[in-house]
């Protein structure tokens, strides 16, 4: 499975949404209306699922899921 399939899994059960809604190009905050706890939630999954650590001054970078496959595909 790539680093996509495996974020859009977990996104879509942390934020309770459809799969098939998530693709590289969505908004994290826009589009699945996700506040600051989700984000955090979000960056803790990550961490523990991919062993990255994810310095909050990267994580202010994160505006869509595609921001996100690309930071875990460089840092794993």
């Amino acid at each position: 499975m790539d680093t996509f399939e495996r974020i859009r899994e977990l996104l879509a059960e942390q934020l309770d949404i459809d799969e098939e809604k998530i693709t590289m190009d969505s908004d994290i905050l826009e589009d699945f209306e996700a506040d600051s706890l989700d984000v955090v939630d979000m960056v803790m999954t990550l961490e523990d699922e991919f062993g990255v650590e994810i310095p909050d001054e990267d994580i202010e970078n994160f505006h869509t899921v595609g921001d996100v496959v690309r930071f875990v595909d460089d840092n794993i």
